[in-house]
């Protein structure tokens, strides 16, 4: 077993955006640390082909963890009256068969301790500060869901202050991303999971959960280190203001020095440049040359192609306006179906 390394969650639609993380890592945290890819599903075969070349890499093949976390998030999601509304054609917020919830998984894997990264960012810096911080906390995070407004924020806070007291302020330090976090390994043994699923549904503490909010892995995730009483530690809170900083490409301003992104104000170092809200066949289209209009996009082609700088496209050409149209009715018949 080992003491530290890096897990990711993948499969061959993110396959690009897996690569330039890879090469991130190796670049900007360390060439040899080991980094263990979750699949998010089946269709894997060509990062299992790009594994087996990197000799740090390795693929999570413990499929009895992939089991015990399917049923959990399947239970526990399908109490939500979301799912209920999902079965009569009446919500299409219901994600109960997404494969998100298999990064935590990492609870269950090789390291001791580790940092997730979700395959659509870049590592930008050394991780020295969150394995310090795992010495005093369970959980480390960096990001801002704490700040969110009320009415989209992952938990509803008049339902648990009345149930168990906790007031907005307190509750807000339990809310947090689920795209990067540092955790130890066993902190959701099956006696905990089976806990969860009893306060979860027996006692309708699904009602936690904000239905207003986009319910996810991340809302799932917040309930469950708030319920757990965990031990957090969220960089945005840091009494150190060099510690707070974005992450977003698309909402945060970042300096480029060295193909390394700073937070603009204050040159403060980031751990991960985050690309959420972009699709995956964006970063396929701009790997073949396509410009997508992504911010920060020279700065992934850079990782992505670090390896092997000759396949990095010469130039980037706007979507021909047949290419536009057919993506429009691809859309609107998806839509339909």
């Amino acid at each position: 077993m080992n003491k530290f390394g890096v897990y990711t969650l993948a499969n061959d639609v993110v396959y690009d955006q897996l690569i330039a993380l890879l090469n991130s890592i190796e670049v900007n945290i360390d060439p040899d640390i080991p980094i263990c890819v979750i699949p998010y599903d089946s269709n894997i075969d060509k990062i299992t082909a790009e594994i087996q070349g990197r000799d740090n890499v390795r693929l999570f093949e413990n499929r009895l963890s992939m089991r015990r976390w399917e049923n959990f998030y399947n239970q526990v999601w399908n109490a939500h009256p979301q799912a209920s509304l999902k079965n009569q054609g009446l919500s299409k917020k219901w994600y109960k068969k997404s494969g998100l919830f298999r990064k935590m998984c990492a609870f269950d894997g090789q390291f001791e301790q580790f940092v997730f990264y979700d395959a659509d960012s870049l590592a930008m810096s050394p991780l020295h500060k969150v394995i310090e911080k795992l010495k005093d906390y369970d959980f480390i995070f960096d990001d801002w869901e704490h700040k969110k407004a009320s009415n989209v924020a992952a938990l509803n806070f008049g339902v648990i202050k009345n149930e168990v007291g906790m007031e907005e302020v307190e509750v807000r330090k339990f809310l947090h991303c689920s795209s990067f976090f540092g955790s130890k390994r066993d902190l959701f043994p099956d006696e905990q999971l089976d806990k969860l699923i009893q306060q979860f549904i027996e006692n309708r503490e699904f009602t936690w959960i904000n239905e207003r909010s986009w319910w996810c892995d991340a809302d799932l995730f917040s309930y469950m280190t708030l319920r757990c009483n965990s031990s957090l530690f969220n960089f945005t809170l840091s009494p150190n203001g060099k510690d707070r900083t974005g992450n977003c490409a698309d909402a945060d301003p970042f300096v480029n020095i060295n193909n390394v992104l700073y937070n603009q104000e204050g040159l403060k170092p980031i751990h991960r440049l985050h690309y959420m809200n972009y699709p995956s066949i964006d970063f396929s289209r701009l790997c073949k040359g396509e410009d997508v209009n992504i911010r920060y996009q020279e700065e992934f082609l850079y990782y992505r192609f670090l390896q092997n700088p000759e396949q990095r496209p010469k130039e980037l050409k706007p979507p021909s306006l047949l290419s536009k149209m057919g993506r429009t009715i691809q859309k609107i018949i998806h839509k339909f179906k």
